[in-house]
């Protein structure tokens, strides 16, 4: 397993806080905080389109 590095937790109101991560073969990793051994995993590419449309209001719908 490849070397993780965490950002600091996101955290929402009352939410539970998730957190970033990258490792140095261009991968990132999405899991919640306390939980980083399950994580969700793809490309640094496909993190950076999905905060892109996050932003964009793409998922809005889910608010």
């Amino acid at each position: 397993m490849d070397h993780i590095t965490w950002e600091e937790p996101f955290c929402g109101e009352g939410a539970s806080c998730f957190r970033l991560g990258i490792d140095d073969k261009d991968n990132a990793y999405i899991a919640i905080a306390g939980a980083e051994d399950t994580y969700l995993t793809d490309t640094r590419e496909a993190l950076r389109t999905l905060i892109r449309d996050i932003k964009a209001g793409k998922a809005d719908h889910l608010l």
